[in-house]
């Protein structure tokens, strides 16, 4: 273990936390400010721009230079995409839309939000079944619970 001795004591810590508070509350705090040196920024060293490899730009091969072109120029040269063309006709369209429409119209929407899921559907079946095995099995289960529980507090087993 380390010498005792050599660590300050806990009042003399307590001492010199009680002893900053108070000059800072004096001073508003600029005292503590002024005795700190600011950090001075670490120096940062510029690296050349070398050969710059933009993400839309080919690799360049080992043996031959490569030449730094602008992006926008690149942009420029790019021509605009051309639309794709249609595979169906605008009236295939329009009537498998108006089916589609009709189809949306027959959906019955659910009374209540969610039931339409996956989960609603499982908790829509199994609310009948919950129901006739805790008419069945909850007063004998809240009997013997409470038959326990009484026996507990009166020190009977």
């Amino acid at each position: 273990m380390g010498d005792v001795s050599a660590e300050p004591s806990m009042e003399d810590i307590l001492s010199s936390i009680k002893r900053i508070i108070a000059e800072d509350v004096e001073t508003g705090g600029a005292s503590r400010a002024r005795r700190r040196p600011a950090p001075q920024p670490t120096p940062v060293e510029v690296a050349e721009e070398d050969d710059v490899l933009e993400l839309n730009e080919p690799a360049p091969d080992s043996d031959t230079p490569s030449i730094a072109a602008p992006v926008a120029a690149q942009t420029a040269a790019t021509p605009a995409p051309v639309p794709a063309e249609k595979i169906i006709s605008d009236e295939t369209a329009e009537a498998s839309r108006a089916r589609l429409a009709s189809l949306s119209r027959l959906v019955v929407k659910p009374e209540v939000a969610g039931s339409d899921t996956l989960e609603g559907l499982v908790r829509d079946m199994l609310k009948p079944m919950l129901r006739d095995w805790l008419d069945a099995n909850l007063p004998s289960l809240v009997e013997a619970m409470v038959a326990k529980e009484i026996a507990r507090i009166t020190g009977q087993r």
